[in-house]
């Protein structure tokens, strides 16, 4: 065994995602989609939009609500590939990553109608509002502009700090409020970054059998980003 080091080797062990409605943060960001989904299955329509951008909360969202209505999950880009009525066989779909990069509109078409004639709901998930999508089927684009839309916005201060917290919580990691501030006027202002700090800070500190200090997490910072970018303060 290697003794000159006197970092220690990490193995890269998963880390269990709580995605209960009970886990996901409600701010003012996000507060208008979460009682859209909370107020399932009293819809107005048989579908919805959820609109956001990526890592704004929507993977988690469609994990609450497939647990509240027992929905199957599909990629946009696997609708065509899979039997309407099996995709809806539990009244509930969630399609994930829409328009995707092939979007079958007749299959998408086809299920809008049988959702409706048969009382289900179907749930869209998507980076962009689906009026801006690239339609050439002409019932498709005019179902897509009636259907309503839920918006994530972009993640407010509560939520990124509340998300920051619970991330070092989950990993039962003390985290001083300095070092929760520091990350909140450097990082991306996204989820997902969040998501990737910690995680990376976790591993940095395990590593080098250290506590998670500002200068460490500047450290993680600039690895993320470009070099340079953040300052190393102490």
């Amino acid at each position: 065994m290697n003794q000159k080091s006197g970092r220690q080797l990490v193995l890269d062990m998963p880390l269990r995602t709580a995605l209960g409605r009970e886990d996901f943060l409600v701010t003012p960001s996000n507060a208008a989609a979460v009682a859209v989904i909370d107020s399932y299955p009293d819809w107005p329509s048989y579908g919805m939009a959820l609109v956001g951008l990526a890592g704004s909360g929507k993977s988690h969202l469609i994990e609450v609500w497939r647990q509240a209505s027992n929905a199957h999950t599909v990629a946009a880009s696997a609708i065509g590939s899979i039997p309407a009525d099996k995709l809806l066989s539990s009244g509930a779909l969630a399609i994930d990553d829409a328009p995707g990069g092939s979007l079958d509109e007749r299959a998408l078409f086809h299920l809008f109608n049988l959702a409706r004639q048969s009382g289900g709901h179907i749930l869209l998930a998507s980076e962009t509002h689906p009026v801006s999508w690239p339609v050439a089927l002409p019932d498709l684009a005019s179902r897509l502009k009636a259907l309503p839309v839920a918006m994530l916005e972009p993640p407010d201060d509560a939520l990124l700090r509340g998300v920051l917290v619970k991330l070092f919580a989950d990993r039962q990691l003390a985290v001083d409020e300095q070092v929760i501030s520091y990350l909140m006027l450097r990082m991306p202002r996204s989820l997902d970054a969040a998501r990737g700090l910690v995680t990376e800070a976790d591993r940095l500190a395990l590593e080098e059998k250290s506590a998670i200090t500002k200068p460490l997490v500047a450290r993680v910072l600039q690895q993320m980003t470009a070099p340079g970018l953040f300052p190393d303060e102490g």
